[in-house]
This record gives C-alpha cells, sequence and structure tokens, in this order.
C-alpha cells in the first residue's frame, strides 16, 4: 500500500510573508487546517514563522492578521527622514531594525511553546555565525535521534531563522550566534526532500513516495540596466546583495526540484505556487521591509488573486485528498 509522505515549504521574504500566509489562508479555507494534511512543513524566515505558526496550530487567518497588524510596528513606515536615517543606521552602524518589536510581536504569537510542541515534523533554516556552517532547526523526530532541538522556544527559532544581516541583530541561542537561514536556503525546498529521503520515504521507510507543495514569496524582478556603475562598495550595495542572494537561491532551488523528482528513489511529485507578475510601479511599492499602509493592501490583494486561483486546482487538491501520516504528538 502507498503511503505519501506530505511536504509544505515556504519561501523568505520579510513582509511578503503576508502574500505566502494569504495563499494558505485560501487553502485553510477550502481544506481545512494546514496541520492535519501535511507531514513535514518546511520554512525559511518569515516562512520559518508561518512554518512553526502552523505546526502549532494557529490558523492561517491568525498569521495574516499577525503581518497587517505587527508588520508595520516591526518595520517603520517609510517617510523621508526615517528613512535616510535606516540606510546611514544599515550602512555605518548596527542596522536598519532592533529586532525588541519583532519579538514581542513572537512572543504573543507563541508564548513559551517549544520545538518540541510542534505538531508536524519541522525544517528551519539558519546560519550560525559561531561555528560557520548552516544551522537546521527540527521537531526533534525518533528517526534522527533527534533530541537537542527539544527545548528550543519557537520565539528563539523564529529570531534566528529570521536575523537577516543588516536588517535585524544577529540572534542568539545559548553561546550560539545566527543569522537569516535566507543567506543560504531562502527556499527550503531541498532541505525538505534531503530531510525526506534521509528519514522517513523509500526502502526500509515508513513511506513510499512524498508529495511537496512550495510557496514562493513576491519576487521583483532585479535586472539592471547595463550602463551602471560597476564599481560597488558596500554602500552602493546595500541590501542589494543580500535580496540577490535570496533570489538566486530560490530561482536555483525551483529550477532543481523540477529535474530532481524524476531522479529520486523513489520518484515524487513537486508543485510550486509561483509568485505573480509584477508592473514597474508594484515593484516599486514592494520590498521586504515595506509595511505601508499601500504595501500592505498590494500585497493582500495578490495574495488572494493567486489564493483563489490555486485552491481550487486538481494538483493542489491532491495533497488534501487524505489527512497527514506521521503524527509528532
Amino acid at each position: 500500500m502507498e503511503q505519501e509522505f506530505k511536504i509544505l515549504t515556504i519561501d523568505g521574504g520579510g513582509i511578503k510573508g503576508l502574500y505566502s500566509s494569504i495563499i494558505i489562508k485560501h487553502l485553510e479555507e477550502q481544506y481545512g487546517p494546514i496541520s492535519d494534511y501535511f507531514d513535514m512543513i518546511c520554512g525559511t524566515s518569515t516562512g520559518g514563522l508561518i512554518a512553526m505558526a502552523l505546526s502549532a496550530k494557529k490558523s492561517a487567518t491568525k498569521i495574516v492578521e499577525f503581518y497587517v497588524d505587527k508588520g508595520p510596528e516591526i518595520f517603520t513606515k517609510d517617510r523621508f527622514y526615517s528613512r535616510l536615517y535606516r540606510i546611514l543606521r544599515q550602512t555605518f552602524m548596527w542596522g536598519k531594525y532592533s529586532d525588541r518589536k519583532l519579538k514581542k510581536a513572537l512572543v504573543e504569537m507563541f508564548g513559551e511553546l517549544t520545538l518540541g510542541e510542534a505538531h508536524t515534523l519541522l525544517c528551519i533554516p539558519s546560519f550560525n555565525l559561531t561555528k560557520g556552517m548552516p544551522r537546521m532547526f527540527k521537531f526533534p523526530h525518533k528517526e534522527g535521534k533527534f533530541h537537542m532541538d527539544k527545548n528550543i522556544k519557537m520565539v528563539d527559532a523564529a529570531l534566528a531563522t529570521s536575523a537577516a544581516p543588516t536588517y535585524f541583530p544577529i540572534a542568539k541561542i545559548g553561546d550560539g550566534l545566527f543569522i537569516d537561514g535566507g543567506v543560504w536556503c531562502n527556499n527550503p525546498t531541498i532541505s525538505g526532500l534531503l530531510e525526506a529521503l534521509d528519514y522517513f520515504v523509500g526502502e526500509g521507510k515508513e513511506f513510499t513516495t512524498y508529495r511537496i507543495l512550495s510557496i514562493s514569496s513576491v519576487n521583483q524582478p532585479t535586472g539592471w540596466k547595463t550602463n551602471v556603475r560597476r564599481w560597488r562598495s558596500f554602500i552602493g550595495w546595500r541590501d542589494k546583495f543580500f535580496q540577490a542572494s535570496m533570489d538566486g537561491q530560490s530561482y536555483f532551488t525551483h529550477f532543481f526540484m523540477q529535474k530532481m523528482v524524476n531522479f529520486t528513489n523513489p520518484k515524487g511529485f513537486y508543485m510550486r505556487i509561483p509568485s505573480p507578475q509584477l508592473s514597474a510601479t508594484q515593484c516599486s511599492q514592494i520590498d521586504m521591509d515595506k509595511a505601508s499602509s499601500g504595501a500592505i493592501s498590494l500585497l493582500r490583494h495578490l495574495g488572494d488573486t493567486n489564493g483563489a486561483e490555486y485552491r481550487i486546482k486538481p494538483d493542489v487538491a491532491a495533497f488534501f485528498k487524505s489527512p497527514k501520516i506521521y503524527k509528532t504528538q
């Protein structure tokens, strides 16, 4: 009898997580709670926040409210003098934003919940500066004999996966220092696939195949003019460098996954709900830290438009034909 291991993955993207959470809200309206249907949820940065909230049985409606209500508090409004001050902070001082308001909002969302209390398997990428290597926060599952993340608070894991360089301070858990998982894994789909094949899917394991649903962030076209200044200092790059790294990794992962599902043993199924196509005017209105009323309104519209389209697609419906099999609690 075929046993299907289902994985949901969610890209990073700052306030653009509102788009992703609205997509998920549409799926929940159509089929019911996400945590009842997916064995594993993977999320990077803002996607990690969404992943942990879903695994804690928070409704997508509540997650959408989190972005709408808390986004403008976490990311300062875009007035000219405050924008200039943030640029100076980001370039010469200690980063664009404090994480105090972010942490306060996360505490309101998660309280004292730990990774060991999640109702789905989790993969939450970060980067450990102390060790100089990637770090994956996980639900402590028996198949991998994992235990060290059991008592890590979801608030701390959320800060660690979303500590974007030059945007937020470096996160600290115990004596370890962590930054945004987007520096190496903004689209966490490959990580979810490897975790599945390592421990859950294949010969001698509980599951015979896998099915992955990937939700993109809102991607802005990042192509440059050909006549720009080629010699650039850090000031010249600023947040463009981090954004290019995130976009490049996300695009490559999608390309890789389209090919790889045909070569894994066993083969699986992969689907991605893409970023909407933006006009030039819309591109100027959206960014990972733009939380103005106009940006929020546009993200909501984009999420509702794509959510209404994809919630009824047969390939999406296939993820919800039966409840998940793997139980963490």
